[in-house]
């Protein structure tokens, strides 16, 4: 089959969200088609490129979301009536004038009676059509006419009191807001030679990525999968906190709304893990479409360690992740201390590479405090000559690679009071290393029993569970044979890409797409499109030429660096 792959802000970008799974998922299914239609974040994403693509990946069409230029587009009075109505409906449902913004609890759904599910999904599509026939709308959601068309929503009667209170600074940052994240209504992405031509989309996240499916299957019909490993609606709650309150109440009705419409609209759902899943089903997904999908992991970089758990430093523990906050590294130091309080012997490696300014100053923070609580170590009775806390990076000659930084401890360590799903636990787990950690995100899901679970911001706990674990090399061995077993039948890649085969093949069979060509009179030409035309079968090798590497590709009828695929010879056929 024909798959339409949507991202933002990640594959085939070198860097960027999901880049890792998507061309893990692109690869492993080799016998289907992908063309990928990829929303960039920055200039810098851009100007560092993109990944090698595998052969079946037929097309590639980029559009920016950082920028875009005026598409020139004049409405006329009627276009701009047409506009100021759809977009004056779309500021009061997030206004909450005259009824209210779809809320979390209260998404719209494709049972749901009352008009008020629909309004927020009726506006958009109302812009949606109306981007279709003028060529964009990037200029009409820029433009005053938007702003004042907001003002008027958030002092209609009913708003919600900080739509009220909104200022014109508020509206402006609002207003610029939905015009980048709309930015999809004006791409020439949903002609029957896009979009229309796949047998499915497939957004790789929620949010921005997912609203060019949902326009695919209004204006196609094409069926849509979403897939988030990270709740969109959830980051941005977690967002912009010093935002004035209008700003965040307008922008949360906003995303909520389209989280809601897209899990409305979508075939199936996937999440990485159940805590991912309950905000899905509490941001308005319903819960028979809902499936969970494990991220898929490499076993092969970490098999060599598991196989051979007895070259574990018995007195190690391991830290392995991104330095930032979030990580709460400090509580973990504070943890090791009580720990050589009772196993003098033990050290302590910190393995990672701070997440930006803040992570560069928080490991300063941390190596700080490393200092003051072990300064007299080169002194004391069970001196070794150095700080039994060290800070490295994966890299070194000491640790080429992650497996190595897993195989130098007996316990990996992860003591976060913010988590997703912890990729770094599963690499340990791979590798066949008893765990110890918080109780945050999905970690107790993906422990399953295989390792020790203790409370956040409690290094007493923490302590007492490391301890435990030092003194027990058998509960050790016994743990870890458990934990490399639980990993290599839920997280590897085999298992994800089995997964979103069976969703593939179980979407299109239930929602087939049917093109129906017309003859010069508007009537259906029978067997225009032979059944056999998608049999996944080249007799040819493919040229290099199929894959279109096409640009922005604003609907602005200007051509952008296009290039059109070779057929094959006639006696390949």
């Amino acid at each position: 089959m024909r798959i339409g792959l949507l991202t933002e802000g990640g594959y085939p970008y070198v860097s960027g969200d999901a880049r890792l799974w998507c061309d893990r998922l692109v690869r492993g299914l080799g016998q289907h088609e992908f063309d990928v239609y990829a929303l960039s974040r920055s200039q810098h994403q851009e100007d560092e490129g993109w990944i090698p693509l595998p052969p079946n990946v037929r097309r590639v069409r980029t559009a920016p979301l950082w920028m875009a230029e005026d598409d020139e587009v004049i409405l006329g009075r009627r276009a701009r009536r047409r506009f100021t109505e759809c977009f004056g409906e779309l500021a009061a449902v997030l206004s909450g004038a005259s009824g209210g913004a779809p809320t979390a609890a209260t998404g719209p759904s494709e049972g749901t009676s009352t008009p008020e599910a629909d309004r927020f999904g009726n506006a958009l599509y109302g812009l949606a059509d109306l981007a279709r026939e003028e060529g964009g709308l990037v200029g009409a959601l820029r433009s005053e006419a938007a702003v004042r068309t907001l003002e008027r929503a958030c002092r209609a009667p009913g708003a919600h009191r900080a739509a009220r209170e909104a200022r014109v600074p508020d509206l402006l940052a609002v207003a610029a807001h939905l015009e980048r994240v709309l930015r999809p209504l004006s791409l020439d992405w949903y002609e029957d030679a896009g979009l229309g031509a796949v047998d499915l989309c497939h957004a790789a996240s929620g949010g921005p990525a997912a609203l060019p499916g949902l326009l695919a299957r209004h204006f196609t019909g094409v069926p849509l999968l979403v897939t988030e490993y990270g709740v969109r609606l959830r980051t941005h709650y977690l967002t912009a906190p010093d935002a004035p309150p209008a700003v965040r109440s307008l922008l949360a009705a906003f995303h909520g709304g389209l989280a809601a419409e897209a899990y409305a609209r979508a075939e199936v759902v996937t999440s990485g893990n159940t805590h991912a899943r309950r905000w899905q089903e509490r941001c308005g997904a319903d819960r028979e479409k809902l499936r969970t999908v494990y991220p898929g992991m490499d076993a092969r970089p970490f098999a060599e360690v598991g196989e051979s758990p007895e070259c574990a430093d018995p007195d190690t523990l391991v830290w392995v992740g991104r330095v930032e906050p979030a990580k709460d590294l400090v509580s973990l130091l504070h943890a090791f201390a009580e720990v050589r309080k009772r196993q003098p012997k033990t050290r302590l490696r910190i393995v990672g590479t701070p997440a930006g300014s803040e992570g560069t100053a928080y490991l300063g923070h941390c190596r700080t405090l490393a200092a003051q609580l072990f300064p007299d170590e080169a002194e004391g009775p069970h001196a070794d000559g150095d700080n039994p806390v060290s800070f490295e990076e994966i890299g070194g000659p000491e640790l080429p690679a992650p497996a190595d930084a897993y195989a130098s401890g007996a316990v990996t360590v992860l003591s976060s009071v913010v988590e997703g799903f912890p990729i770094s636990l599963v690499e340990a787990m791979l590798c066949g290393r008893v765990t110890v950690s918080t109780d945050v995100g999905a970690v107790v899901e993906v422990i399953g029993g295989t390792g020790l679970v203790v409370p956040p911001r409690n290094p007493r706990a923490l302590a007492e569970a490391c301890v435990a674990l030092l003194r027990d090399p058998d509960r050790r061995a016994r743990l870890g044979a458990a934990a490399r077993a639980r990993a290599l039948e839920l997280f590897t890649v085999e298992q994800n890409i089995e997964a979103f085969h069976g969703i593939y093949l179980e979407i299109v069979s239930r929602a087939p797409i049917r093109r129906v060509v017309l003859d010069e009179t508007g009537a259906p030409l029978p067997f225009a499109v032979p059944a056999e035309d998608h049999v996944p079968i080249r007799w040819a090798a493919p040229s290099p030429s199929l894959v279109t590497r096409d640009g922005p590709g604003w609907a602005t009828g200007r051509p952008v660096r296009a290039t059109t695929p070779v057929p094959a010879p006639e006696g390949a056929r």
